[in-house]
C-alpha cells in the first residue's frame, strides 16, 4: 500500500512493463483529467463567464460541506461500508445544536453558547453513528439496511423536535458572521476548515496504523481478523468518524445558512456517495484516497456550475450527475475485474 494515497499498487514483472499499467491504475490522475476535461469544456462554451474568481470561490464554498462529509464516507466505503444517513444526521445535530441556541440567546448568542452548540453537534453525530457502527459490527445487519433505518429515524426525530418547520434563532451571529461568512487571507473559513479535514483525515488514512487497518478490514474482514485487527471495534469507529464529521457539517451549514434546512439534505447521500466513487474509492471496498475524492466532489460541482452558466435547465443538471456517477461505478467494476484475472 502507497504512504499517501492509500491504494494498493500491484507489482507487475519488470518495471519496463509495469509503469504504463501503475500509470492507468491511479484513479486520481484520471479523475483529475475528467475535472480538467469540464473545465475546459466550460471555459471555451461560456467564455468570460466561467472559471472566474467569484466561480471558484461559490464552487469551493458550495463543496465544503461535501467535501467533509466525503472525507468520512471515504473511510466507511473503504472498509466496503455505505452511509445512507448522513443528511438526516446532519440534520438531527443541526436541530440539537440549533435548539439549544434558541434557548440560550437566539441569534445573539455569546461564543460560551456557539461553542456548546458546536460539541453538541459533534456528539449527536458520534453517538449516531457509533450506534450504527454498533449494528453493523455485532449485529452483523448489513450497512445498507442499518443506515437506510437511520436515515428515516434520525430525520423522523428532527421533524418530530420542531414540529417539522425550521425553527428561527438556529444558529448565533457569532458563529455565521466568522465561520459562515469571514474569510482568511480572503480564503473563506469554510474553505480552510473543509481543507483542514481533509488534510488530517488524508494523513491519517495514507500514514496511520487506523488507515491501515481501514484499508485491511475492506480488503479482506477474514485476514485482518487473523492479524490481530479488532474488527468489530476499528468499524465502530469508522462509522462514528463519519458521524463526527456529519455533525461538523452540521455546524457549517449552521454557519453558512443559519437554518436547520431540515427538508434540504434529502440528496445528500447521493452526492457525497458520488464524490467518492468518482475519486476513485471502490464500493467493495479496500482501495481509496481523500485526494480522490477531494477531485471527485469537485467534478459535480464544476458540473453544476458550468451546467448553469451554459444555461441548461437544472433537471438535466441532475441526469448529468448520476450518468457520470453510473458510468464511475462502471468503470471501478471493469477495474476490478481486471485485477481479479491478472
Amino acid at each position: 500500500m502507497t504512504a499517501t494515497t492509500g491504494e494498493r499498487v500491484e507489482q507487475g514483472p519488470s518495471p519496463a512493463v509495469s509503469w504504463p499499467r501503475r500509470l492507468a491504475g491511479i484513479s486520481e490522475l484520471w479523475t483529475f483529467l475528467v475535472l480538467a476535461a469540464l473545465v475546459l469544456f466550460f471555459s471555451i462554451a461560456a467564455p468570460g463567464k466561467f472559471f472566474t474568481t467569484y466561480d471558484l470561490t461559490q464552487i469551493a464554498v458550495n463543496a465544503a460541506i461535501y467535501l467533509v462529509l466525503g472525507v468520512g464516507m471515504t473511510y466507511v466505503v473503504i472498509t466496503a461500508g455505505i452511509d445512507l444517513s448522513i443528511g438526516s444526521v446532519l440534520v438531527l445535530a443541526a436541530v440539537a445544536a440549533g435548539e439549544y441556541n434558541i434557548g440560550h440567546g437566539g441569534a445573539a448568542a455569546g461564543w460560551g453558547t456557539v461553542a456548546c452548540c458546536v460539541l453538541i453537534a459533534l456528539a449527536v453525530g458520534a453517538g449516531w453513528g457509533a450506534l450504527q457502527g454498533l449494528l453493523v459490527a455485532t449485529g452483523k445487519v448489513p450497512p445498507l439496511i442499518v443506515t437506510l433505518g437511520g436515515l428515516g429515524t434520525a430525520l423522523g426525530l428532527a421533524e418530530l423536535a420542531t414540529g417539522g418547520q425550521d425553527p428561527a434563532g438556529a444558529a448565533a451571529a457569532n458563529l455565521q458572521n466568522t465561520l459562515g461568512f469571514g474569510k482568511l487571507l480572503g480564503i473563506p473559513w469554510l474553505v480552510v476548515l473543509a481543507a483542514g479535514v481533509t488534510l488530517v483525515f488524508g494523513l491519517v488514512l495514507g500514514g496511520t496504523r487506523f488507515g491501515t487497518h481501514t484499508l485491511a478490514l475492506g480488503s479482506n474482514p477474514a485476514a485482518a481478523r487473523r492479524a490481530g485487527i479488532r474488527v468489530g471495534r476499528h468499524l465502530v469507529q469508522v462509522y462514528a468518524l463519519m458521524g463526527v464529521l456529519a455533525g461538523l457539517g452540521a455546524v457549517m451549514w449552521l454557519a453558512s445558512y443559519g437554518t436547520t434546512s431540515i427538508a434540504g439534505h434529502a440528496t445528500d447521500n447521493l452526492k457525497v456517495i458520488t464524490a467518492v466513487v468518482l475519486g476513485g474509492t471502490s464500493l467493495f471496498g479496500g482501495r481509496g484516497s481523500v485526494l480522490g475524492t477531494v477531485i471527485g466532489v469537485f467534478i459535480p460541482a464544476v458540473l453544476t456550475t458550468g451546467l448553469i452558466v451554459i444555461g441548461v435547465q437544472q433537471y438535466w443538471q441532475d441526469v448529468a450527475v448520476g450518468i457520470v456517477l453510473v458510468a464511475a461505478v462502471y468503470v471501478d467494476q471493469l477495474r476490478r475485474s481486471a485485477r481479479e484475472r491478472s
